[in-house]
């Protein structure tokens, strides 16, 4: 690895992030550029990806914002990032994920690794049975108005010994939509 760059990424990682991506397919972000552009130049796309992430220069571009309908009434936004950024986002991803694991409850099941919906609901049931109250909580609309970089990210990224001028905080702390 080149002792120039501060941050510590193989080429072999952002290689490894592409072929998920790709096995993933999707849509084009908002520069337009589907998977098929992308591989147009995918040597030059993935070292400009490398090369941005491991200088500390990488920057997210904005989401791509499509509503999608919901089953009773109204629509929910869903962001759709750019194919590059999605390879930076896995290749983050997988540096993070064994790092923070450690740090979350055991009862968190979203979006953790061998943790499924349905396993949360299994224990759901058997605590039904176990206890004779129920907290219900209505937090519709709170990922619209809470912030992206939240004190618990703060904590986090403190704990895991992070500065906070590094690449994983940028994308918290200024996000942008179109």
């Amino acid at each position: 690895m080149n002792k120039a760059k501060p941050f510590c990424i193989s080429k072999w990682e952002v290689w490894e992030a592409y072929k998920r991506v790709k096995a993933n397919k999707g849509a084009a972000g908002v520069d337009g550029q589907s998977l098929f552009k992308f591989e147009e130049n995918l040597k030059g796309n993935l070292f400009k990806i490398w090369n941005r992430m491991s200088s500390g220069s990488y920057f997210p571009p904005p989401v791509r914002r499509v509503d999608i309908p919901k089953d009773n009434e109204g629509t929910r936004p869903l962001g759709i990032p750019t194919v590059a950024d999605r390879i930076a986002q896995t290749v983050v991803k997988r540096n993070l994920e064994p790092i923070l694991e450690e740090h979350f409850h055991p009862d968190s099941y979203g979006y953790r690794p061998g943790k499924s919906a349905v396993e949360a609901v299994g224990v759901a049931r058997r605590r039904c049975w176990r206890y004779d109250w129920v907290l219900d909580l209505d937090i519709r609309g709170f990922l619209e108005t809470s912030s992206y970089y939240t004190p618990v990210h703060e904590r986090l990224s403190k704990r895991a010994g992070w500065e906070t001028k590094t690449l994983i905080y940028k994308p918290f702390r200024f996000p942008q939509r179109t």
